[in-house]
């Protein structure tokens, strides 16, 4: 494994990462597995996971550090495709006021970086670690090779139109739910898919709720008000740091 030690927080690193055969690591079972849980990975042919995962390269990413920034080209060569198999990462903007929109948080099992490899476009966002991470960097020439394979480029996709959905329900929201609805339905979109897409679904959202209240573009205070008003109605616990899911159906049924 590669330590990347002495980087200030925000520092960029994707592009210094080496992609060589001679410092490449071999995945150990409890990365395979972690990465087994993505639904997406997971519906991939047995040969197609075999190969992504073998030319990955493991990194090691401390906290508060970025993947890549907004504005960013996407490398002809080097890493560009990434896969999480431990720790969160945070895609958001930043406005020159200094404002955060916090598109969605991903965690263990989860890809991205795809969308610039496959139009060119620089990077939409930002990504940034919100915890030390252990990082699969996939060089942007073998994305590139395996996209000449029609079940890799299917996949890919799959993936693209699993995200474009996730982006219409969260349009959909802000235009017609209430914001209980909307804080309702955000906790089960983390459970269901932003932040492992497992098809087993946790009952702990560990994520601040100053995270949360960015991701809907309200006020801690107002997330505050509307997560006590869901904890007394007996659908989620409230604790430091996490969101307990005790009713997938009620949350389901706010209007």
């Amino acid at each position: 494994m590669l330590d990347l030690i002495g980087l200030e927080p925000n520092d960029f690193f994707a592009m210094q990462i080496p992609m060589s055969n001679e410092c490449r690591t071999h995945l150990s079972p409890a990365h395979v597995a972690a990465m087994g849980e993505n639904a997406w990975f997971a519906s991939l042919d047995r040969s197609l996971r075999e190969e992504l995962l073998d030319a990955a390269e493991l990194v090691h990413v401390r906290r508060g550090v970025m993947v890549y920034r907004q504005g960013d080209p996407v490398p002809d060569s080097g890493p560009g495709f990434f896969g999480l198999a431990s720790g969160f990462v945070k895609a958001s903007t930043l406005r020159p006021d200094g404002r955060e929109a916090v598109l969605l948080v991903a965690g263990p099992g989860n890809w991205f970086g795809e969308l610039g490899l496959i139009d060119g476009s620089a990077r939409m966002h930002d990504a940034t670690a919100l915890c030390e991470l252990e990082l699969l960097a996939v060089s942007s020439e073998f994305f590139a090779a395996q996209m000449n394979k029609i079940s890799f480029a299917q996949a890919i996709a799959n993936l693209l139109a699993s995200r474009v959905r996730s982006a219409y329900r969260m349009v959909e929201d802000t235009t017609l739910r209430s914001l209980r609805c909307r804080v309702a339905r955000r906790l089960l979109a983390l459970a269901h898919g932003d932040m492992i897409q497992s098809p087993t679904l946790p009952t702990i959202i560990t994520l601040p709720q100053e995270t949360l209240a960015m991701m809907l573009g309200i006020t801690r205070q107002t997330l505050s008000r509307e997560l006590n008003a869901l904890a007394k109605e007996g659908m989620i616990a409230l604790s430091y740091g996490r969101i307990q899911l005790l009713s997938f159906d009620a949350l389901e049924k706010v209007e």
